[in-house]
């Protein structure tokens, strides 16, 4: 009998001590994971129950909560809603939904973090109200403004970032929409605006900055030159045959440069100058004599393949494994299965302008207590090295040419060395393209990146431009960076 009762009291403590580890688990190690878990509704409820964390940009506050006299007793507002629906998302019960940042700092925002678990217990022993933290971003209001404003009319998406840092300073997209429609919460003008929203053929509740991939055109040419210049075998004066007609190997397809010439005079053309006149025949050589594992290696270091959070999560932009001859050609001015997402684009360039280093990108300054007490800071961090400082110095040059005398002249600004790259991206025959511009200034010490994609050819069809179009909305951002 003993025996018996000591083999139950062994298995009784395991099951106790199997229990313990489950709560400790659940409740101390992924705590995090599962608030933040958008499937998570209690979270959702939860966070209705305290007074919402308000979230800066700049000091100005672009998402707040109000008094709601419901079940809920606090509810969302978002003044200037359209500009920063991308950047703060919205949150609501009626929906059992959250997005943007509403969602990704969540748990900071509705005071269930762990970072916030001090905070919380002494609210409970003050008897202080239960309140969220607030959310402190790196975004310039300004710039914000004068990057939607550069948008109006256009499907697009505008992102403007430090070289150094990664601190995101613009996010921009059009068309947008008033996230106070989806804070509301009467569940039948909710439904009807979320329907409203999801059956508008141009999108507007998708974060283009962070979601949207396209192919990138001939931004993409910067990430081939760089692959080149790091095998050791080219220089800007390498040459290329110049044709202005070129089959792709093994098929019958034929390949012609935007003006379907030559590339400039004479029968040879200098890198310098395919690059500086977007020339798609003189790239799709180099990238069959570069191949496709070297880009893409090249295209990983920049970004491609991996995903990101800002703490918003961004679509990993794309360079696949695989691709034939004939893909290989048409990767080199950005075509066939490449994708990038803008904030991709606009890393390309800051890692040109922060010597070949290519920081992580981030939005976040400071998660902050009602009491002011910072708990969080998130640190600069580095990706990667995608290029040496020395190729990075001779790529700034040659994206210099392409502003003062080349495909890139919408992006001219006098008295400011502007390094910068259209692109022209091609979909099915006789659909719009989607205009490109990527580049920094000042060249020689770079304060700002921007990236632009104008989809829908701005409206034009094949007639819109990238250096008419997606070159000036850069022109405005970095002048307004400039003036400051």
């Amino acid at each position: 009998m003993t025996k018996q009762l000591r083999r139950l009291s062994v298995v009784v403590l395991l099951m106790f001590i199997s229990l313990f580890a489950a709560t400790s688990w659940i409740q101390v190690a992924i705590a995090g994971e599962l608030s933040a878990n958008p499937e998570n509704r209690r979270t959702l409820y939860d966070s209705y129950e305290v007074q919402r964390g308000t979230i800066f940009a700049g000091g100005t506050a672009i998402a707040t909560s109000v008094p709601s006299n419901d079940l809920y007793s606090w509810s969302r507002s978002y003044p200037d809603a359209e500009m920063w629906a991308p950047v703060t998302g919205f949150i609501n019960p009626v929906l059992r939904s959250s997005t943007g940042l509403e969602q990704a700092m969540n748990a900071a925002l509705a005071g269930t973090g762990s970072q916030q678990f001090l905070t919380r217990v002494e609210q409970i022993v003050s008897g202080q109200p239960a309140r969220g933290s607030n959310v402190l971003l790196s975004l310039d209001p300004a710039l914000q403004q004068v990057a939607y404003d550069s948008l109006d009319g256009y499907e697009g998406a505008v992102v403007a970032l430090e070289p150094d840092t990664g601190r995101i300073l613009a996010l921009a997209t059009s068309p947008s929409f008033d996230t106070n429609l989806l804070a509301s919460h009467n569940s039948s003008e909710v439904n009807a605006a979320d329907q409203q929203l999801n059956d508008d053929p141009l999108r507007p509740k998708i974060n283009r900055v962070t979601s949207e991939t396209d192919p990138p055109g001939s931004t993409f040419k910067l990430v081939v030159t760089a692959a080149a210049l790091a095998s050791g075998e080219y220089t800007p004066e390498s040459t290329f045959d110049n044709p202005a007609t070129f089959t792709l190997p093994g098929t019958d397809t034929d390949i012609h440069n935007f003006d379907r010439g030559t590339c400039g005079r004479g029968d040879e053309v200098t890198l310098e100058t395919a690059l500086r006149l977007s020339c798609n025949i003189p790239m799709a050589e180099l990238a069959l004599e570069l191949g496709t594992d070297a880009i893409r290696e090249q295209a990983e270091k920049f970004g491609f393949n991996s995903t990101f959070e800002i703490p918003l999560d961004v679509t990993a932009s794309s360079y696949p494994e695989g691709l034939n001859e004939p893909q290989t050609a048409l990767s080199g001015f950005g075509q066939t299965d490449v994708r990038a997402t803008p904030l991709q684009v606009a890393m390309i360039s800051a890692a040109i302008a922060n010597e070949g280093i290519v920081m992580n990108p981030r939005m976040v300054d400071r998660v902050v207590a009602s009491d002011l007490t910072v708990q969080d800071e998130p640190a600069d961090t580095e990706f990667g090295r995608a290029m040496t400082a020395e190729d990075a110095a001779t790529l700034t040059e040659m994206m210099v040419g392409n502003v003062e005398n080349g495909a890139a002249s919408g992006a001219r600004i006098d008295g400011v060395d502007v390094a910068g790259k259209t692109g022209t991206a091609e979909h099915n025959p006789g659909d719009p393209y989607t205009l490109w511009f990527t580049g920094f200034a000042p060249a020689e010490n770079p304060e700002v990146v921007v990236a632009v994609m104008v989809q829908n050819g701005g409206g034009l069809g094949q007639e819109g431009t990238s250096s008419g179009i997606a070159a000036p909305i850069a022109k405005r951002v970095i002048e307004a960076v400039l003036s400051e």
